[in-house]
């Protein structure tokens, strides 16, 4: 028995040394850096070389808020059409969004399930960024609709307000 608990001692220690002169490590921890000089001053580029992106189309919508309960959707007021699950305590944290069938690639629109929106003209503390996660009723036409909980005491419609679509 001593002589297999001091074999394990020595290999342990030959283990530990050959780790520590890094027998058993790659040939190096640091990473190769490309450098590359810099000039001073730094080159000007002109204003005119510069290509901006064009502004995102925008679609003016008449917009309002939701509740996940029966009366507002379908029988399953916690899953949204896409299939993604909403939070009970707080369906505000998602900034989640219902768009009508107009607008939506199913029905020949041009927002579809995860398309990020840049919503404005409603208050700044709704507007801002939203997913498209839902469909409106059939009833509806040019209209988004803003997923809120009934605790967050948010009311409203709103006419004229802009949508973007995000890339």
């Amino acid at each position: 028995m001593f002589r297999i608990k001091l074999l394990a001692a020595m290999l342990s220690m030959t283990v530990a040394m050959a780790e520590e002169f890094s027998f058993f490590t790659a040939d190096s921890h640091n990473p190769k850096i490309e450098e590359k000089e810099l000039g001073w001053p730094p080159e000007e580029t002109s204003q005119t070389d510069l290509e901006l992106p064009a502004p995102p189309a925008t679609i003016t919508v008449k917009a309002s808020i939701y509740h996940p309960e029966p009366g507002q959707t379908d029988t399953t007021p916690y899953i949204t059409a896409d299939g993604s699950r909403i939070s009970k305590r707080n369906p505000k944290k998602h900034r989640w969004i219902a768009v009508s069938r107009d607008l939506h690639s199913k029905w020949g629109g041009s927002l579809s399930f995860g398309d990020s929106l840049w919503v404005t003209g409603i208050s700044d503390e709704l507007d801002g960024v939203y997913v498209v996660r839902d469909i409106m009723n059939r009833r509806m036409r040019k209209q988004i609709d803003l997923l809120v909980g009934r605790n967050d005491h948010i009311m409203g419609i709103w006419k004229n307000v802009q949508v973007a679509k995000l890339d």
